[in-house]
């Protein structure tokens, strides 16, 4: 696969992770926003708001973490490896790729095997207020013996768990490959310092 395909194809999967964290940013403040008017306007309340909030945004977090590290985006104290000479940079970038990729896969194996039995002999298991909509119910006949479900299965929401970690640690892979070759110099953004500065200088320059 050339270079142009391989940026293609990037800014593809950049483009349907971007707008699923955009959609599940939306939903959240969507659900949130009319369950308020409800209930201080109508004195209602819509009962699965509470649960779909939270369980949306779990996703919103695991996926969110994934695509920050494939950015380069997440926040780290950079001072002492800043000093350090560019191989010894290097070194502790790489071991600091395989403390994370260890970490994010003995998660995503706990994840797994949490996640498998709520897709299995446990897929009768629903959440506790939101309804199940009526297009899962083909999965009923395979999965919970022919019986409706009446509220969403778990295995729908929890299976954040497995897809978030998964794409954590291809993401933390491919930030070792690209350190590895040098076209990244750590797994944190080591800019952000400098940035705050410029931001008080500014502030400081127009109060005088």
């Amino acid at each position: 696969m050339n270079d142009s395909s391989t940026s293609k194809w990037s800014a593809f999967f950049d483009s349907v992770e971007e707008t699923l964290i955009a959609l599940i940013l939306g939903v959240m403040t969507l659900i949130t926003f009319i369950n308020v008017v409800a209930r201080y306007g109508f004195n209602s309340n819509i009962l699965w708001a509470l649960e779909s909030t939270v369980f949306l945004f779990a996703w919103l977090v695991l996926i969110g973490a994934s695509y920050c590290v494939k950015k380069n985006h997440h926040l780290g104290v950079d001072i002492l490896v800043n000093a350090l000479s560019s191989p010894a940079r290097k070194v502790l970038s790489l071991l600091s790729v395989g403390v994370c990729l260890a970490f994010s896969l003995l998660v995503l194996y706990g994840a797994f095997t949490y996640w498998l039995p709520f897709a299995g002999e446990r897929a009768w298991y629903e959440v506790d207020d939101i309804p199940a909509p009526e297009f899962l119910q083909a999965l009923s006949g395979s999965m919970n013996e022919g019986e409706r479900w009446e509220k969403l299965p778990r295995f729908i929401p929890y299976f954040c768990l497995p897809l978030g970690f998964t794409l954590l640690t291809l993401r933390f892979l491919q930030a070792g490959w690209r350190i590895l070759h040098d076209e990244q110099k750590t797994i944190i953004a080591s800019h952000e310092v400098e940035e705050v500065a410029e931001m008080t200088d500014a502030a400081e320059g127009g109060q005088r």
